[in-house]
């Protein structure tokens, strides 16, 4: 099997924390040059692809303005930088609790995105530790939903991300998380969830269906007050709002879940009240390049559990 030639490295730096978007010409001739791809590729219209080819803001490897006129060559790249959106800063600090030469580990809050996509870019876990710790080359080695608070793990080199990533792929990672939902004494704890999950494009929640488990998690409760309970939850699988899905299916859905048991009307732009009470609380593993035993512990608290009151109100 033959490798892939990697790209090129982008002529274009950073900006905001933001890479540069990559575009590979694909095979074909249905285009006579590099523009006429290019407007029937990117969703912003002619005009917008014109104006940035005449500012000199789309560039080749040699980082060379590409022209209104460049030939289109199957197989080259281009480089440019995408008009970031009018995005809302969410008010909450992202803290750092280690950093070393090969990786960073983040406690992230409520409502900040891992990594750029969508709607959310230079307002990410990602892109705001490369501003702040000054590490172009930081990539995140998994991803933690936008509503879920913890612990998230990024690499400094990208030569050793792959290294990482394999570690969530293969699943030699523990993962706990903790949440706070109702509290049901008839409901038998602990106990082991399994289930297909199935999680459509465009559709927001997931859903399980009939068929071979592919979601495993640990149910445990640690402890309850006032109708509350405080849980642990250790996946052993990695489908899409697995947690969630399962806490709703058991009867005790997570507070604050915009998804589960019933999608509610979409969270409005800015709106930061009462955050969905999921929290990455560990990270453990043997770190595959220094071999190192790490067990990392988020330092945030749940809300919910500390003052319901201040959670459920309607000021932050």
């Amino acid at each position: 099997m033959r490798r892939r030639t990697p790209p090129p490295p982008s002529p274009l730096p950073q900006r905001d924390g933001v890479d540069p978007v990559r575009v590979r010409l694909p095979p074909g001739d249905g285009w006579a040059t590099v523009r006429d791809h290019l407007v029937a590729r990117l969703p912003v219209g002619a005009e917008v692809v014109d104006g940035m080819l005449e500012a000199g803001r789309i560039v080749d490897a040699d980082g060379r303005p590409v022209r209104r006129d460049s030939v289109y060559v199957p197989g080259m790249f281009v480089w440019f930088h995408r008009e970031l959106p009018e995005e809302e800063r969410v008010p909450f600090t992202i803290d750092v609790i280690h950093r070393d030469d090969h990786l960073v580990v983040a406690d992230k809050p409520h409502f900040l995105a891992t990594t750029p996509r969508g709607s959310h870019i230079a307002e990410t876990a990602l892109a705001r530790l490369r501003r702040e710790l000054d590490i172009p080359t930081l990539g995140a080695a998994h991803r933690l939903d936008r509503l879920t608070a913890g612990l998230v793990m990024f690499t400094v080199r990208p030569e050793e991300r792959g290294a990482y990533q394999s570690l969530f792929r293969d699943r030699r990672v523990t993962k706990e998380y903790e949440a706070v939902a109702p509290y049901d004494p008839t409901l038998p704890l602990p106990r082991t969830v399994r289930s297909r999950i199935v999680k459509e494009r465009g559709v927001l929640a997931a859903c399980e269906v009939e068929g071979e488990p592919n979601a495993v998690s640990r149910v445990e409760l640690l402890e309850h007050r006032g109708g509350l309970g405080r849980y642990r939850l250790t996946p052993s699988t990695g489908q899409t709002h697995q947690l969630r899905v399962h806490m709703s299916a058991l009867g005790v859905p997570i507070l604050g879940d915009p998804l589960y048991p019933v999608v509610t009307d979409p969270v409005p732009v800015g709106d930061f009240r009462c955050p969905l009470q999921l929290l990455a609380r560990v990270l453990e593993f043997t770190d595959p390049v220094t071999g190192c035993e790490h067990r990392f512990v988020s330092r945030r608290a749940l809300k919910a559990w500390v003052s319901y009151g201040k959670w459920a109100s309607p000021d932050i």
